[in-house]
């Protein structure tokens, strides 16, 4: 699998859908299909390239990483109150994910479970757009407004990302936007969550996945370039998702998805 061609279209995929709500892994996990790459060596390479999107969003948000920063060292208050909830909406994904991670690989890790958990998630996300559009003036119109209990909610919707094809992007922003969260502070929210979750998913699973395709030819070069061309796309995606859900919202992103999920069920 590990040639430079796989390792840009997979950069691409992986930059450009890690952060949308459209779930990365199911388009990682289609494009294998039409690749022919198998499942296992997809999931081992597109590990590796998160890489490159986490440091995308670390970039974008640097100000905001700065401040959380400054609040582990007890320096900025702020800072350390975001930290706490950022901390409190991790916990749960990775309780679920430990005690049901063989479950999850074994059963819905294919084509069929993808394209039905695009098509819940895309309808999901209208339905929660339309719930949001119906409190006036979000009361979370800034991160700095949100409780531990908000914090625990957003973690809990987001255990249902575990299900490929649902999106850990859009399961968090559909928990912030049903906690009263303003458009863009749920996509905010959503992204600096991302942080500590893919990056411990990401060191957690790196070294084994590096030990099993390291001696493949031409592997580090797709490595290289997957990661530079995950890194640029991802800074991209967030530049621009942050500007469109200000003017669109999120339905059409909904819509997307369960066209697309419907395309996947005609296909197979």
């Amino acid at each position: 699998m590990a040639s430079v061609s796989d390792g840009v279209i997979l950069g691409i995929v992986e930059g450009l859908t890690e952060f949308l709500p459209v779930s990365s892994t199911g388009h990682l996990i289609l494009m294998a299909r039409v690749l022919g790459i198998k499942h296992a060596e997809m999931e081992n390479f597109a590990v590796m390239v998160q890489f490159g999107a986490i440091v995308a969003v670390a970039v974008y948000y640097r100000k905001r990483v700065k401040t959380l920063i400054q609040g582990a060292l007890g320096k900025d208050e702020r800072g350390r109150k975001l930290l706490l909830l950022l901390i409190v909406a991790f916990i749960p994904a990775v309780i679920v994910g430990l005690l049901a991670g063989d479950f999850i690989a074994a059963k819905l890790f294919g084509a069929r479970p993808v394209a039905l958990a695009l098509i819940v998630g895309g309808i999901a996300m209208i339905l929660a757009e339309r719930a949001a559009k119906r409190v006036e003036n979000y009361p979370i119109a800034s991160l700095e407004m949100a409780t531990f209990k908000d914090a625990l909610v957003v973690g809990c919707v987001q255990c249902l990302a575990l299900w490929p094809g649902m999106s850990r992007s859009m399961t968090t922003i559909v928990g912030a936007q049903l906690r009263g969260f303003s458009n863009v502070a749920a996509a905010e929210f959503s992204f600096l969550l991302a942080l500590p979750t893919l990056g411990a998913a990401t060191a957690y699973k790196f070294f084994d996945a590096y030990a099993e395709m390291k001696d493949e030819p031409g592997f580090l070069q797709a490595l290289f370039i997957g990661n530079v061309v995950s890194f640029a796309v991802a800074f991209i995606a967030v530049w621009t998702f942050i500007r469109l859900v200000e003017k669109v919202g999120m339905t059409p992103f909904g819509i997307y998805r369960i066209i697309l999920g419907i395309v996947v069920f005609a296909l197979i």
